[in-house]
């Protein structure tokens, strides 16, 4: 029985662009396993009653109900051993620093670049939910959140060691994507879907990679709606 992803969607249920989605989307694809996607917004809480969690992603597996996107990768790798994303031990240990990393320091960055682009991109139904609450957590107005260039800024500097890898090899984690390069892509994508902005300059080893990340795994990504389609 195939798997059923819950997944954020957007003002057009083909506009999907949760960062924490498109992990559990790309390892999904790493491990060469199908699913269902399910639509899901913001304010339809109670479609996600079953598994006591009010945010996606949510993962169904048969009888076995996975919430959290990281959690969602332990599972996979502990049911489909084949393929690791994200390993054990020192591997995984180094994998979860880089976790913190991206949702610390890179997530922050691409918020301030975006903010407005994502902001038009909810369902318009959700869109007040969406600005009081990150309105609460930042302590501010959406507008006043959003500085681009200060943005830039940020994520440059927040990148540095990753465009130094990435000099050296072709993803984060070898010659092959796996966990890491799949929790910075998740936020990467994030921008992509909904924004037409450059994140990073052109010719970037940020860049580069991006793009060879959206031809990975049979262009599981690649194919992805984005509000330059709708």
């Amino acid at each position: 029985m195939a798997m059923t992803l819950y997944d954020l969607c957007g003002r057009d249920e083909r506009l999907r662009f949760s960062p924490y989605c498109w992990r559990v989307r790309m390892a999904l694809a790493h491990k060469g396993l199908e699913f269902t996607s399910v639509a899901w917004r913001f304010l339809d809480k109670e479609a996600l009653a079953f598994a006591n969690y009010d945010k996606v992603p949510v993962l169904c597996d048969g009888d076995q109900v996975v919430t959290d996107s990281f959690e969602i990768m332990r599972y996979l790798d502990k049911a489909y051993p084949e393929a690791p994303v994200l390993g054990e031990g020192v591997s995984y240990q180094r994998v979860l620093l880089f976790k913190y990393f991206v949702e610390r320091s890179v997530n922050p960055a691409l918020f301030r670049i975006i903010g407005m682009d994502l902001f038009a991109a909810v369902h318009p139904e959700d869109r007040s939910y969406f600005r009081e609450t990150r309105e609460a957590r930042f302590g501010c107005t959406l507008e006043e959140f959003q500085q681009p260039e200060k943005g830039k800024q940020q994520l440059k500097q927040a990148l540095a060691p990753v465009r130094d890898l990435l000099r050296e090899s072709a993803f984060l984690d070898g010659d092959a994507p796996s966990g890491s390069d799949y929790l910075l892509f998740g936020s990467m994508m994030w921008a992509h879907v909904v924004s037409t902005q450059a994140v990073v300059e052109p010719g970037d080893p940020v860049d580069e990679w991006f793009k060879r990340m959206l031809s990975v795994h049979n262009g599981a990504a690649g194919n992805a709606i984005t509000v330059r389609d709708i």
